[in-house]
This record gives structure tokens, C-alpha cells and sequence, in this order.
């Protein structure tokens, strides 16, 4: 942050008049209550927008949110949606891989909003998940060189995500003026660009207070933000298929289908002295489909070409990624989940793996 400037000593006269002195003293008086007039009006202002008629439930609304200028707005979440369950799993889940990518870089962040909003993390986290370098200053701390680094910083997101046709949903300004849901779209826009080794929860969304300045007058309003919809759709699936049905309409047909997949992958893995209880987690680092598909094609898997016993997401998905190979040599199509799926033990894309052998393979001996 920029210190206030040091202001120089005021040379003091020798004489000053009385009623110089009182007159001083009076417009003193005066200017400080007309400043403690505004400052009331204008959170007054601020208290009554929210306590409109039509307004919802009164939320928690601190006096510099209502400081705004002509045009400007603000936006505040609901702390409903902020207590909420599946709004906090969000920002940790983000919050721990920003750290992770992070880690090599002795960054930790705790505070989203507060750890972000200068552009400093985010032009760290850029460079690292795109492996580039941005043309910025290392450390800013005036308010414009840090408007500057993140209108560089944002151009290049911007440049990154255009081909994918998501409408950008932050700017310079609401992320340097600590947005919270602004930031949380951000973020979730890279984790998805990137594939991300994480597992965002689905259908998350935040009720928020807008706060405009309009002809001098407050006004406000309450909007539903959403932040994360499923899986497929975020990644950019958009084909639903009969396990959407299935999860979304049949639940109780799940486990029927689970114990018709457990049975067929033990009735082959059974061979090698090897048996599964739990698809989603036993599977989830390939091993076991690697094997699997050998045997379904009558064949040994050298060792040396994956990972007997993986120690590391990136080993995972290298032996996931493996085993999507044999299945496409075997004449399969390509998988619809991603090996990133599998290891973040997605059941839905690990039901979908193993259905694909099932529909091949299950007559086999």
C-alpha cells in the first residue's frame, strides 16, 4: 500500500489576531460537523436502500459498501449463502489448489478476497498453470500500477479462455475491489481451462445484494449467482447420456448396476488373486484397469510401463491415461470421462469406463 505523504511542518506566525483565531476555530467546527453530516446521510442512504419494502431479509451491510460514486455498484453476499455448506467447500477447495500450484513459490493464501485482489497471486498463478511469463511489474503498491498488473493479467485469461465462449463474468474493477464472487468465477474458469486436479462441487449458488448509485440516490436489488453447475456441463460436455438419467431420475437402480460392474470386473480380476469392492476408489489409480484390460485381451502388461504402485496424482493419471490407450487399441471408443475424473474418484466417469468393457467384454470366460 502507499504511505500518506509527510507533510511538512506549518511555520507558525508570531502573532495571530483573536478573532482570526475564532473564525479559524468556527469554520473548523463547521467543516468537521458538515463532514459528520455526509458521512451520516450517506449511511443513512445506505440503510434505508436496504430496508425497502420489497427488499428480502435484511442483510449485513457495512458503511463503506454504501460509499459509492455515480453509477458505481457494489455487491455483497447473502451471509446465508455464505454459511453455506456447499458455497464453503467451494472456496476451499479453491483455496487449496491455488496453494498447491502455488507451492514452489512460498505463497500461501488464506483469504481469497484479500490475497487476490492486488494481482499479485494471480499473475504468480497464471504464469504457472499457462507456463509463461507476464510483461509486469513484481511488486505494486499503488492502486494504479495494481489496476495495471491485473488489466495484464486478465487480458491474458481473457485471450486464454475466448475460444471456449464463456462470457467473462469479472473485471479490473470488481476484482480489485475484493469481490468475492467475481474472483470465485475467475478461479473456477482456470480450474476448468486447466483441468484442474480437483473435484469443484456441483450446482453452487450465492444470493448477493447489488448496491447502485443512481442520480445520487442508493438502490439495490438481490440476484442468484451461479458459480458451478455439474461436472460434465463446467467441462464442456454437454451429451447427457444413461448415467445422467440413471443418477439423476433412478438412484435406486444405482447399486443394481454397481454389483453387475463389481461382478464382472472380479469374475477377470479374480485371475490375478485381486478382487474389488468399491469401484469408485479402487480404480481411481488405474492400476486395476490396466490389469484389467490385459486380461480382457489376453495379454501381459509390462510393468515397466505404468505404475505398480502410484504415489502421486500425476503417476495416477499417467496410469489411467495408460489404460484409456489399451482400451483404444482394443477397438473401444474414447472414453467420455477423463482420466482426471477416474483419479478424483468421480463414479459417474468411473461407471462409465467400466460399462464401456462390460458392453464388450461381458461374454467372455
Amino acid at each position: 500500500m502507499s504511505s500518506a505523504p509527510l507533510r511538512s511542518p506549518a511555520l507558525r506566525p508570531h502573532r495571530m489576531k483573536k478573532d482570526e483565531s475564532f473564525l479559524g476555530k468556527l469554520g473548523g467546527t463547521l467543516a468537521r460537523k458538515k463532514k459528520a453530516k455526509e458521512v451520516s446521510d450517506l449511511q443513512e442512504e445506505g440503510e434505508n436502500a436496504m430496508n425497502l419494502p420489497m427488499s428480502p431479509a435484511s442483510v449485513e451491510i457495512h458503511p463503506e459498501d454504501t460509499l459509492l460514486e455515480e453509477n458505481q455498484e457494489r455487491t455483497v453476499i447473502d451471509p446465508t449463502s455464505r454459511d453455506d455448506p456447499r458455497f464453503r467447500e467451494l472456496v476451499k477447495v479453491l483455496i487449496d489448489w491455488v496453494n498447491d500450484v502455488l507451492v514452489g513459490e512460498r505463497i500461501i493464501v488464506k483469504q481469497l478476497e484479500e490475497d487476490l485482489y492486488d494481482g499479485q497471486v494471480l499473475q504468480k498463478l497464471l504464469e504457472k498453470l499457462a507456463d509463461c511469463k507476464l510483461n509486469v511489474a513484481e511488486v505494486t503498491q499503488s492502486e494504479i500500477g495494481q489496476k495495471q498488473k491485473l488489466q495484464t493479467v486478465l487480458q491474458a485469461v481473457q485471450e486464454l479462455l475466448r475460444p471456449h465462449g464463456r462470457a467473462l463474468q469479472w473485471t479490473v474493477d470488481t476484482i480489485h475491489g475484493k469481490n468475492l464472487v467475481a474472483i470465485l468465477h475467475l478461479l473456477v474458469a482456470l480450474a476448468m481451462h486447466f483441468r484442474a486436479p480437483i473435484r469443484l462441487p456441483e450446482h453452487v449458488s450465492v444470493q448477493v445484494v447489488v448496491i447502485r448509485k443512481r442520480e445520487g440516490l442508493l438502490h439495490s436489488s438481490h440476484v442468484t449467482e451461479e458459480l458451478t453447475t455439474t461436472t460434465e456441463l463446467m467441462m464442456g460436455r454437454f451429451e447427457r447420456d444413461a448415467f445422467d438419467t440413471l443418477f439423476d431420475h433412478a438412484p435406486d437402480k444405482l447399486s443394481v448396476v454397481k454389483k453387475s460392474l463389481i461382478t464382472f470386473v472380479n469374475k477377470h480380476l479374480n485371475k490375478l488373486n485381486l478382487e474389488v469392492t468399491e469401484l469408485e476408489t479402487q480404480f481411481a489409480d488405474g492400476v486395476y484397469l490396466v490389469l484389467l484390460m490385459g486380461l480382457l485381451e489376453d495379454y501381459f502388461v509390462p510393468l515397466h510401463n505404468f505404475y505398480l504402485t502410484p504415489d502421486s496424482f500425476d503417476q495416477k493419471v499417467h496410469n489411467v491415461s495408460f489404460a484409456f490407450e489399451l482400451m483404444l487399441d482394443g477397438g473401444l471408443k474414447k472414453p467420455k470421462a477423463r482420466p482426471e475424473d477416474v483419479v478424483n474418484l468421480d463414479l459417474k466417469s468411473t461407471l462409465r469406463v467400466l460399462y464401456n468393457l462390460f458392453t464388450k467384454y461381458k461374454h467372455l470366460e
